[in-house]
């Protein structure tokens, strides 16, 4: 266990002091007892290195909004403790850290899993979304739509001490870190990137998978070079805990026979396991077709930091509506409000989100501009205001800007919080 700075993880160790350290990543919302069915067999072989995410399974809550800045934790409490080498294996967000880290210090990982992972979680708006519900509801929403989410139909009816587990670990969660978890994951985008990863690659999902499924791990085999994809049947989203057998084998496999040692720093564990009772049928493929290089230049023009901060406030869904709407009339329209409202002025450090949403709905009640409030309604509580923050601009904008334009105000907000704020069924 571990005292935790704010620029560090919760840790613990398991196995033995002088093994090859293996580093093993949660999924959101879960703690490092996600992968406790797979220490009795790993920890004979490695000395297996456990985290928490911040304000997961009681972590000191200091949020980090970013896949990079977890990672950056991540090896700083590496650095701390005197670890440089180590295989590792993460499931969802903790996947994205792994690829994270062999992007950023391959050096430093002599081999990858990444489990119930994707290049690209979802999409932005989907995250974004769910950091609002628990802003406004807490974490019991999410806690109570785990299972479903983690689970095979099957697992969760035959397995009811399992699947509470589950949902009390999301409840015990600090709802800042959740929500600073689900804009890492909305911003996480490495699709571009993929053919950069160059140390052996283990791609491995739960065939039932219905939130990184098959689909994205096979994005990642096609991306990374040499990857392999192994397909566990029985198991989705959670398959650590719903098929540790099968997982358990396929990372013994793979952290025994592709170790890369390129610094000679750890030795090779000296032996080759055999998978335990059979594995129904386990597909492991392999492709060299790598994804094109992210396109690099120096460009100063706003428009790509603008188009990027927009989608961030407004949503992808109401951006990519704007612009499918755009034709040769609008387009230049549409492509100066990119370039200079969001490229320039919501870009600069001067005022945060929050306020800027905050003057922004101010000023379209002032000017009687409620066509465009729905929008930024929605975009406020993205950028962390809460209703009842909403609530009391809209009541200073009443007295400063007049009541029938803050009535008409109030009802356009009414409907766009109760919509984004409604927890699904």
């Amino acid at each position: 266990m571990s005292e935790t700075p704010p620029n560090t993880l919760q840790y613990r160790f398991d196995g033995p002091e002088d093994a090859p350290v293996l580093v093993i990543g949660p999924s959101l919302g879960t703690t490092w007892h996600m992968w406790d069915r797979q220490i009795p067999e790993l920890t004979q072989h490695w000395r297996v290195f456990r985290y928490d995410l911040p304000g997961h399974g009681g972590a000191p809550a200091h949020p980090a909004t970013a896949v990079s800045e977890l990672a950056d934790r991540l090896v700083a409490t590496l650095d701390g403790l005197g670890v440089q080498r180590f295989g590792y294996a993460g499931c969802s967000i903790g996947g994205a850290i792994g690829a994270d880290l062999a992007l950023r210090h391959p050096q430093r990982v002599a081999s990858l899993a990444l489990v119930a992972a994707s290049p690209r979680f979802g999409s932005a708006d989907e995250f974004r979304q769910r950091g609002v519900i628990v802003r406004t509801n807490g974490l019991e929403p999410m806690a109570r739509t785990a299972p479903e989410r983690w689970f095979t139909p099957g697992f969760a009816a035959a397995q009811p001490a399992i699947v509470e587990w589950a949902v009390q670990m999301v409840r015990t969660t600090d709802p800042g870190c959740y929500i600073a978890a689900c804009e890492a994951l909305a911003a996480f985008d490495i699709r571009t990137d993929l053919g950069r990863i160059g140390v052996p690659t283990l791609v491995l999902v739960g065939a039932e998978d219905q939130v990184t499924g098959p689909g994205d791990a096979r994005t990642l085999v096609a991306g990374i070079p040499d990857a392999r994809l192994a397909l566990v049947p029985g198991a989705s989203h959670l398959a650590p805990v719903e098929q540790p057998g099968a997982v358990t084998d396929l990372l013994l496999t793979h952290f025994s026979t592709a170790w890369q040692d390129t610094l000679a720093a750890i030795p090779v564990p000296s032996f080759v396991p055999r998978l335990s009772a059979p594995v129904l049928p386990v597909a492991e493929l392999t492709t060299g077709t790598a994804q094109p290089e992210a396109e690099t230049g120096g460009r100063s023009d706003p428009y790509g930091p603008g188009m990027k901060i927009r989608r961030e406030v407004l949503g992808d869904a109401h951006v990519d509506g704007v612009m499918a709407a755009s034709d040769d009339f609008t387009g230049d329209f549409q492509e100066l409000v990119t370039r200079y409202a969001w490229g320039e002025v919501w870009r600069r450090e001067g005022l945060d989100r929050r306020t800027r949403s905050s003057v922004t709905i101010t000023a379209l009640v002032a000017s009687g501009h409620l066509e465009g409030l729905a929008a930024h309604v929605s975009a406020a509580l993205r950028n962390g205001l809460t209703p009842a923050e909403i609530r009391e601009v809209l009541l200073q904008t009443a007295v400063y800007c007049g009541i029938p334009a803050a009535s008409a105000a109030f009802t356009i907000a009414q409907s766009v919080i109760q919509a984004e704020t409604t927890p699904p069924a």
